[in-house]
């Protein structure tokens, strides 16, 4: 499992990345975890209609990371599917807890990674801190219903972004609601909201311009946050102002996990129609960026910007919409 930090080995250099649990802590990676039954269980969260249509996906502001892969620029042909307008938020993760007894993989290692200005533990319940990227922690007792360790809970989080999810949670989540998490082209063409080309779901406006159009990280990264956008950590996932499609912070907030699998050579052979990215990997792919997310470091909070982690990693900043089957 990785700890969310910078990712100096795979050319991460923002404060949104995942250094490796296992070699912070010296642990192997988790079992996957027993699989979930499709039970058709009740999905709460609103849903968002996105037509079948031809989009360029990629990065096309001259900001793309290098190693994260947004080049080159193709295109893609989809068909029309249905999304969550929101990250699924706590109360609908409890629900499926509250139906199955799930235990997230942060519960099962024990521990998580949290930014450490909102570290609620106490100090021998931090458990390592990665090395170049001081602003992460690995937090004992961190998990989804305590997102800072002990002493926090989720009193007035309803309907904020669940985190710590890994992708593996994920996964069991969607058997059990009988839906699936996104393919990478089916995010960001959502995420697009109709948009040729833009920068941001909203168009090429920087995100203070005009106002607050998305949360993510103001003042200066990492020991100061002046939460000018209201928050300083997550946000309610339905808020700011929705895209074209109806999708509510498909950018900032939380990272998002995919289907896919990474590679930072997925575009020059991906296919037109539907992609689903490589059949093997190490890591799955995450999209959108976060409240850690500023211009002056880490500009992933755009369309095409790509993330990665391995699918047993949990974070205070990601977490998951789902689409239909």
């Amino acid at each position: 499992m990785q700890i969310a930090g910078a990712r100096p080995s795979a050319g991460c250099g923002c404060g949104c990345g995942s250094p490796s649990r296992s070699t912070l802590l010296q642990i192997p990676p988790a079992r996957r975890p027993d699989p979930i039954v499709a039970d058709g269980g009740a999905h709460s969260v609103p849903q968002a209609f996105v037509p079948a249509g031809e989009f360029v996906m990629g990065d096309s502001s001259g900001d793309e990371n290098p190693g994260d892969g947004e080049l080159p620029r193709h295109v893609v042909r989809l068909g029309a599917f249905s999304i969550d307008a929101t990250t699924v938020t706590n109360r609908a993760f409890a629900e499926f807890v509250d139906a199955t007894g799930y235990r997230t993989e942060a519960e099962t290692f024990g521990f998580s990674a949290v930014f450490h200005l909102a570290v609620t533990a106490r100090g021998d319940d931090i458990v390592g801190v990665p090395p170049g990227t001081p602003w992460w922690r690995g937090v004992r007792g961190a998990d989804w219903q305590h997102p800072g360790g002990a002493g926090s809970s989720l009193d007035g989080l309803d309907d904020h972004p669940v985190v710590h999810i890994s992708w593996n949670d994920a996964q069991a989540y969607c058997a059990w609601a009988g839906r699936r998490l996104p393919t990478e082209a089916e995010w960001e063409y959502a995420a697009r909201g109709g948009l040729a080309g833009a920068k941001y779901p909203w168009g090429d406006a920087e995100v203070d311009e005009g106002g607050w159009r998305t949360n993510i990280f103001q003042g200066t990264f990492p020991d100061r946050n002046t939460a000018e956008d209201g928050w300083a950590t997550t946000a309610p996932a339905r808020s700011f102002e929705p895209n074209g499609y109806g999708l509510w912070q498909s950018v900032g907030n939380v990272w998002e996990w995919c289907a896919d699998w990474f590679s930072p050579r997925t575009y020059a052979q991906s296919p037109a129609d539907a992609p689903t990215g490589p059949r093997l990997g190490t890591e799955r792919v995450l999209r959108g960026g976060s409240y850690l997310c500023h211009l002056s470091y880490c500009n992933r909070y755009r369309n095409s910007a790509r993330s990665r982690n391995t699918p047993d990693s949990s974070m205070g900043n990601a977490g998951f919409r789902t689409v239909a089957l």
